[in-house]
């Protein structure tokens, strides 16, 4: 009998990491800006995630 493996949680993309939690979407939405200013308050050096561009 083959029992089929569930997959891992975390799947890591660059592009779905940073649609999801860059700076432009926190900046977009009213919530978002919520915790950017929330971020800034507390003197975070990180507002949002960077997704480092590959060096070519």
């Amino acid at each position: 009998m083959f029992m089929a493996k569930t997959k891992r949680t975390y799947q890591p993309s660059k592009v779905h990491r940073a649609r999801t939690h860059g700076f432009r979407k926190r900046s977009s939405t009213k919530s978002g800006k919520n915790i950017l200013r929330d971020r800034r308050r507390k003197g975070r050096k990180k507002m949002a995630v960077k997704v480092w561009k590959k060096a070519h």
